[in-house]
């Protein structure tokens, strides 16, 4: 597979999965009685597509090497937890959302590196990437520390941090992806 055709995937998928994230976020939040055995499938396939996509945008050649630079360990990471969550989450029921916290706050840390890189580099829309990476982190650790443990506000708090690390994503994927034309002609030349 050719360099643009993968970084063309990887951006393609970055942008589903966020906006299936949001999706997610937004359904928590309109619904928060929602049963368990059904968010565990839902965050485990999203985890398993997510930690691919990760993957394969580590593998791509992106014009900046900003947004994919610590996503194979992480895609590994998230593939791992999704298939865990997807083969024996009732059984993780009582930490799954300590777990989605970890997760949720270690993206939005490497999110926050990713858009300190972005301002050196001069990428203007640095602090939109920064901003929502902020308050992802701020819900992710909310999660973890589960101060209503199992009520339902805690999901309410899932899905304001599945809605804001979706809106990360997308940043991540609009501001600090480039796919030029000029660019293809120079990864066709290596």
């Amino acid at each position: 597979m050719d360099s643009l055709r993968t970084l063309k995937i990887a951006r393609t998928g970055y942008i589903i999965i966020a906006l299936i994230t949001c999706v997610l976020g937004i359904s928590l939040l309109i619904n928060p009685v929602y049963p368990i055995h059904y968010l565990c499938t839902a965050l485990g396939l999203i985890f398993i597509a997510d930690g691919i996509i990760k993957i394969i945008g580590y593998f791509s050649k992106d014009l900046y090497c900003l947004a994919f630079q610590y996503d194979f360990a992480f895609g590994i990471l998230l593939a791992t937890v999704g298939l865990l969550i997807l083969i024996r989450g009732e059984t993780y029921s009582r930490l799954l959302f300590s777990i989605l916290g970890l997760i949720l706050l270690a993206d939005a840390l490497f999110r926050i590196q990713m858009s300190i890189d972005a301002k050196k580099f001069g990428l203007n829309p640095w602090w939109r990437i920064f901003l929502a990476a902020v308050i992802t982190g701020v819900f992710g650790m909310i999660l973890v520390v589960n101060p209503y443990d199992g009520a339902g506000y805690t999901m309410v708090f899932t899905g304001f941090a599945f809605l804001f690390d979706g809106l990360l994503n997308l940043c991540v994927a609009i501001y600090a992806v480039k796919i030029l034309d000029c660019f293809s002609d120079r990864l066709s030349a290596k």
